[in-house]
C-alpha cells in the first residue's frame, strides 16, 4: 500500500502516531477474531443439535399424523416470542427468553381424546424449531462478524502496518531532507 506523505515533522508525526496505533490494536482484532470463532463453533454445534432433536421429535409423532387430520389449526396460536440481545465479543445476537402460547376453548366432548395431548407435542415441536431458528441465526451474525475481523486482521498485517512501517521506516531520509531544507 503506497502511503502519501509529505516531507515535515507534522506528517511524520502523524504516520508514527497511526502505524502505533495499529500495531497496539492488533491483538485486541486477533482477539476477538479467535472469541468470534470459537462462538461461531459453539452456534453450530447447537443449531445442529436441535435440527437432531426436531427430526427425532417429529419422528416419534409420525405415527400419530394421521390423527392430526383432524386437528384445527386455530386451537393453538403462538402469541409471543419474548427474545432478548445478548452481547458476545461486541456483536449483538439475539436469545429466545421464552414463546407464550394461546390455547382456545375448545369441548373436550366434541373433540378426539389424544387432542389435549397433541397440544403438548406441537407446543414442544414449534418451541425446538424456534430455538434451532435463533441458534441459526446468532451462528450467522457471528460468522458475518468473525469474517469482517478476519479481513481487518489481514488489512493490518499484510497491507496498513508494513505500508506505514516503509513509509515511516526511511527517518534518517527525511531527517536529511528536511535539514537540507531548513539550509537552503
Amino acid at each position: 500500500m503506497a502511503i502519501k506523505f509529505q516531507y515535515n515533522k507534522t506528517s511524520l508525526q502523524s504516520l508514527d502516531k497511526q502505524l502505533k496505533m495499529r500495531v497496539r490494536a492488533l491483538p485486541t482484532i486477533k482477539n476477538k477474531e479467535s472469541a468470534l470463532r470459537s462462538e461461531v463453533k459453539k452456534a453450530k454445534q447447537v443449531a445442529d443439535e436441535f435440527n437432531v432433536k426436531l427430526e427425532e421429535t417429529l419422528n416419534s409423532l409420525n405415527d400419530m399424523l394421521q390423527l392430526y387430520d383432524d386437528y384445527k389449526e386455530d386451537i393453538l396460536v403462538v402469541k409471543d416470542v419474548r427474545m432478548s440481545v445478548k452481547k458476545i465479543a461486541g456483536v449483538k445476537t439475539p436469545v429466545l427468553d421464552g414463546v407464550d402460547y394461546e390455547v382456545k376453548d375448545f369441548s373436550l366432548f366434541n373433540q378426539p381424546g389424544w387432542l389435549l395431548d397433541g397440544v403438548e407435542y406441537i407446543k414442544e415441536v414449534v418451541s425446538i424449531a424456534l430455538e434451532r431458528e435463533f441458534f441459526t441465526r446468532k451462528m450467522e451474525l457471528l460468522d458475518r462478524a468473525r469474517k469482517k475481523t478476519t479481513q481487518k486482521v489481514n488489512l493490518y498485517e499484510k497491507v496498513q502496518i508494513p505500508g506505514f512501517a516503509r513509509s515511516n521506516g526511511s527517518w534518517k531520509t527525511r531527517k536529511i531532507f528536511l535539514s537540507r531544507h531548513r539550509r537552503s
